[in-house]
């Protein structure tokens, strides 16, 4: 096993006691997470005592299943602990009873508190749900990292409308996934992301054109808005007396560079603002720019909860920089920790399927090169791995 925290790791094994056992204190910059949630069944359903015995960590077809019968263990040691996250849990089970819903929430609980440990004091967690679940986690996280600390909810658009109207469907179409942004502390990281203007917006404010270079352009206001309430000064310019945003020094220089527009006598004079010079939208909390991944999509590899590699740039750039840490404790095919070693960080990676992490070892291989640096800590390398392993979960053995 490793020593300390080295990255690049990719672990096999069940990430809360990875977390446990390997992550350090605040050793991590950035987390993201999406963790699997079987949401395509009805929703009544997952307010319904089940009976039977099933994995909380089985893969079968890619699903994951939370039952009560394998989470109350779990629920009633975070009883026994007491605090924040008691009361919300113990608020839910008075609501809804012993549910898959509450089985999948206490098993979320405790990997979350370990995920605010692992953090550093300026770190982010991204977690990616859908609106099956997420304002339940919201609460536990708000328990977990302080309500004050929620950034943004951000609403991803993961799929195209829904046309079943005429088949009997009798309400909105789901078609966003939820980003739930926290940090740690009041002081975080964070990178703008800009996105392009939209072709309305160029065509309404960059109307103009500049002759000689072809270059597109507006005409922004040059006078300082709140006037001497906010300090601006007040003199006069190409015959035009206002209270202005810039110094005379600075505005006459403007004016030396070609950067001011008089459209008339006695108009007030405007700055050219040049569109190759202005660096885009900032980014807002509904993405509808990235699309999932398509059939046909070069990326795609068969993992039915694959997210695009779009995703996970915009949130890994906004979030950290280069040789920072990014963790994702449910990394299914990979897709956090190719990004992530493309963006040149570093990355620790967790799942508890055989079948994650032999997609994962070809995907950086694929993408990188034989010679790609990375360890993978927790897979059976001997007779007497393979055996404890048959024993512990044959559907892993036989991948």
């Amino acid at each position: 096993m490793p020593d300390g925290n080295p990255t690049n790791l990719l672990y096999y094994g069940d990430n809360l006691d990875i977390l446990r056992r390997y992550v350090k204190d605040e050793s991590v910059d950035l987390v993201y997470l999406d963790p699997p949630f079987n949401s395509n069944q009805d929703y009544n359903v997952l307010f319904s005592e089940r009976t039977g015995r099933a994995s909380a960590a089985q893969v079968e077809a890619f699903k994951d299943t939370w039952v009560w019968a394998e989470a109350a263990e779990t629920y009633h040691a975070l009883m026994k602990q007491g605090g924040k996250v008691a009361d919300v849990l113990h608020a839910f089970h008075n609501y809804m009873g012993g549910c898959d819903m509450l089985a999948y929430l206490s098993m979320m609980a405790p990997r979350l508190i370990e995920l605010r440990r692992v953090l550093k004091p300026t770190g982010s967690i991204y977690l990616h749900c859908d609106p099956t679940a997420d304002s339940y986690l919201r609460v536990i996280l708000d328990a977990i990292f302080g309500p004050e600390n929620l950034r943004t909810s951000i609403a991803w658009k993961r799929s195209s409308a829904h046309s079943d109207t005429k088949q009997g469907r009798k309400q909105h179409g789901r078609i966003h996934d939820t980003l739930l942004f926290y940090t740690k502390s009041d002081k975080w990281k964070w990178n703008p992301v800009y996105v392009p203007y939209d072709e309305q917006y160029l065509d309404a404010s960059y109307k103009h054109v500049e002759p000689k270079t072809g270059r597109r352009f507006y005409l922004g206001d040059l006078t300082g808005p709140g006037g001497e309430a906010k300090g601006n000064p007040r003199y006069e310019f190409m015959g035009v007396t206002r209270y202005w945003r810039f110094t005379k020094e600075k505005i006459e220089e403007l004016a030396r560079k070609g950067r001011i527009v008089q459209t008339g006598p006695g108009a007030v004079p405007r700055q050219k603002r040049y569109l190759d010079e202005m660096p885009g939208v900032p980014i807002q909390d509904v993405w509808t720019d990235i699309n999932p991944i398509g059939a046909q999509a070069a990326e795609r590899l068969g993992y039915p909860t694959q997210k695009p590699e779009a995703l996970l740039e915009r949130i890994i750039e906004a979030s950290s920089d280069k040789g920072d840490v990014v963790l994702d404790p449910f990394c299914g095919c990979g897709t956090t920790v190719a990004v992530a070693q493309r963006l040149k960080r570093q990355w620790i990676g967790i799942d508890v399927t055989h079948l994650a992490i032999n997609l994962i070892k070809r995907r950086l291989k694929k993408a990188f090169g034989a010679g790609v640096d990375f360890e993978v800590v927790g897979e059976p390398v001997d007779l007497t791995g393979a055996t404890a392993l048959a024993k512990q979960d044959r559907f892993q053995f036989q991948w």
